[in-house]
């Protein structure tokens, strides 16, 4: 049975002969009635701040959930861009060496196109020093075969003056004797 402060305030017992005081009874009574409110007071307050608490509790719990996701959630995005990251690096290295390849391939190939642009060079002048060789040659015996005789051949500018110049008469060579 619950007993409220404004039951004990109210009480009233029976009267038998050499009872109690009642005033003395009814002031006690009053005493602890004031002092039960002031209990069931506090209770409530007491009570009420254990609420809050909670709330405040169920409220941390739910910040330190959602911190707890954030930081997962952060930490699988910083993974995945550290890996991203790599197999970008990972494809830059690649690329570049790809192209450094492709260079250094390429350098190899103009330098061999260039040695043998050399030894083609070197052979075609061979050739011609050979060719050269021969035609001195030919003609130098052909000098001595005509004992120094060199004829002569009109240029442009003799054959516009019909052929006629000092060493020139109609075409033919003057030969004094």
């Amino acid at each position: 049975m619950k007993i409220a402060p404004i039951d004990i305030a109210h009480k009233t017992f029976s009267r038998k002969l050499s009872g109690l005081d009642t005033e003395e009874v009814s002031g006690f009574l009053k005493a602890v009635a004031e002092e039960m409110e002031v209990l069931i007071r506090e209770r409530n307050q007491l009570k009420e701040q254990v609420r809050e608490r909670d709330i405040q509790m169920i409220e941390f719990k739910d910040r330190d959930k959602a911190l707890k996701e954030t930081i997962m959630t952060a930490h699988k995005m910083t993974e995945n861009l550290r890996r991203d990251a790599e197999r970008e690096a990972s494809l830059i290295i690649n690329d570049a060496q790809q192209r450094a390849d492709a260079i250094v391939r390429d350098s190899r190939d103009s330098l061999k196109k260039t040695y043998q642009e050399i030894t083609e060079m070197k052979r075609q002048k061979i050739q011609f020093e050979i060719a050269l060789k021969s035609l001195l040659t030919a003609h130098l015996e052909l000098l001595e075969r005509n004992n120094g005789f060199i004829p002569h051949i009109a240029g442009p500018n003799e054959a516009a003056m019909g052929g006629n110049t000092p060493n020139m008469r109609n075409g033919k060579p003057i030969i004094e004797a």
